[in-house]
């Protein structure tokens, strides 16, 4: 049963673009479609989430992320009444604007682009979307509804203030996306099952990776207690069903508690309509306070034992030094890119546009091909 406050295909803003719709898939369903067949979501399979995409095959890309996010969304949606289909369009898209790296890459083209209006992978998905995916006859991007796009530029809260990023503001004043309000429940949804997902599935990943152990683990909130009653259970599971059976009890208790958190807040909210929550003024998808706090424990341990491990941190020298020397060369022959960017570049006179355009050709860039790009260009293979 959808609630009343759930997002309405029926109701929809539209599409920048008008096109006909389908007569057997909702809009969103459609938005959601054209997200998986995606240039740039095939791409994310080749991206860093923390392992850069070569070093197992087992670890998370952000494809695979960016999928367990949407289950995750999609299961909570379905608890709360909302549109399912909404919250996985906007858990499958929100991911597509990182650079190769992960958020290493970020950071270093962040830097380079500083002169240039920065960079940011929220506005880079937006611009994806609605740019430069070219695929179709009658539009450049994807022609997304305006609940899609609203729930990518804002689904981690209003933007707001003088720091804007470029790309998501000169978007919205072409399509108003209303970037000052809260957005939808589905997509604040989406932001919450990005969490979920991205603690849990790194608990994973570092225990395979050999950063911490299960026992260290279990001083931890939410996953000793998990991790006990398996234990208490199944006495004698072999390790790795134990490890299994451990977390997927902590990834349930987080959903758990968003459910029933946000149940209180949508009844203390009671809007009658989708606008209703975005005008509401507070997020009304959320943890309690105390698992709230709880995970913040654990993202402290991971940060300290996974994410600034020495051995990742080594990498994350490496690859930064990927994207540093890349830009340059980039920016200062043209050449060097490819022919079907020729004809965009040579209609920019000014730096600041060709910059932008040359950050676009690399946070496009999966690992391997940003990889490759430097060794052809600077004749050097990295170890990594």
């Amino acid at each position: 049963m959808i609630a009343p406050f759930a997002s309405d295909p029926t109701l929809a803003r539209g599409r920048a673009f008008l096109e006909e719709e389908s007569a057997f898939r909702s809009c969103f369903q459609r938005d959601r479609d054209r997200i998986i067949h995606s240039s740039a979501f095939r791409r994310l399979k080749h991206k860093t989430q923390v392992f850069v995409e070569h070093e197992g095959d087992y670890y998370r890309t952000r494809l695979t992320h960016s999928i367990e996010v949407a289950q995750v969304a999609r299961t909570i949606a379905g608890a709360l009444g909302l549109n399912q289909e909404l919250t996985e369009a906007v858990a499958l898209a929100h991911d597509l604007g990182h650079t190769p790296f992960g958020h290493t890459g970020e950071d270093a083209l962040h830097e380079l682009m500083a002169p240039y209006g920065g960079f940011d992978h929220n506005a880079q998905a937006i611009k994806i979307v609605t740019s430069l995916e070219r695929h179709y006859a009658d539009f450049d991007g994807l022609n997304l509804t305006w609940e899609t796009l609203e729930g990518i530029a804002k689904h981690n809260g209003p933007v707001t203030g003088d720091n804007i990023p470029y790309a998501l503001a000169d978007y919205n004043q072409t399509f108003d996306l209303e970037l000052h309000t809260h957005a939808s429940a589905e997509a604040q949804v989406a932001a919450l099952a990005d969490d979920v997902a991205y603690n849990n599935h790194d608990l994973q990943d570092g225990l395979r990776a050999g950063l911490f152990t299960e026992a260290e683990i279990c001083h931890l909130p939410i996953i000793g207690d998990c991790f006990a009653e398996v234990d208490r259970l199944y006495p004698k599971l072999d390790r790795n069903r134990r490890k299994h059976e451990a977390l997927r009890r902590v990834f349930g208790v987080m959903v758990g508690d968003v459910i029933d958190t946000s149940r209180g807040l949508l009844a203390e909210a009671d809007a009658k309509s989708a606008q209703e929550i975005r005008e509401y003024g507070a997020p009304v998808i959320a943890f309690s306070e105390d698992v709230w706090a709880q995970i913040v424990e654990i993202k402290s341990f991971l940060f300290k034992r996974m994410y600034r491990a020495p051995s990742v941190v080594e990498k994350r020298i490496q690859v930064t030094k990927v994207v540093e020397t890349l830009f340059p060369l980039f920016l200062e022959d043209k050449n060097l890119l490819p022919a079907r960017w020729h004809s965009d570049i040579e209609r920019l006179n000014d730096e600041v546009s060709i910059a932008r355009m040359v950050s676009d050709y690399i946070a496009g860039m999966t690992d391997r091909f940003a990889l490759t790009e430097y060794e052809r260009l600077t004749g050097t293979k990295l170890p990594l």
